[in-house]
């Protein structure tokens, strides 16, 4: 009987922090630094992430595209974010689309839409959580 309990109570730690896929859930609540390579140019900048289920919110600050907030999704180990600039008078919506590789460490695209046709895409993006201080 001791052993079926304690069988029991390892079985409910062990799926406690996964999702229904088996997936572990990961919070992507926190600061990050991207490393972003493009057609139009390089940048590096900071994400501040708040992740409340599926539902992502935040801010993006970059010297090259400057400050916006920002809404997206968490599904899985899919990560999906947007949010509007302007740049010398023009509109921007910046899409980014990554997967999440672990706890501190995702990789993706971004979108610059508005950039000529279809927009730009960038080369693989990794992205990697700051480090709390």
């Amino acid at each position: 009987m001791r052993k079926t309990l304690l069988i029991v109570a390892a079985l409910v730690l062990s799926t406690a922090s996964t999702n229904g896929a088996g997936q572990v859930k990961l919070d992507l609540t926190g600061t990050w630094l991207f490393t972003v390579t493009t057609s139009a140019g390089n940048g590096t900048p900071t994400v501040t992430l708040k992740q409340d289920g599926e539902k992502l919110a935040g801010h993006y600050s970059s010297t090259q595209l400057g400050e916006a907030d920002l809404a997206g999704t968490v599904q899985a180990n899919v990560v999906n974010f947007v949010f509007g600039v302007d740049v010398q008078g023009t509109h921007l919506d910046v899409t980014y689309s990554g997967t999440i590789e672990n706890q501190d460490s995702m990789k993706g695209t971004v979108k610059l839409g508005g950039l000529g046709e279809g927009g730009e895409e960038s080369s693989p993006a990794p992205s990697k959580r700051k480090a709390r201080t």
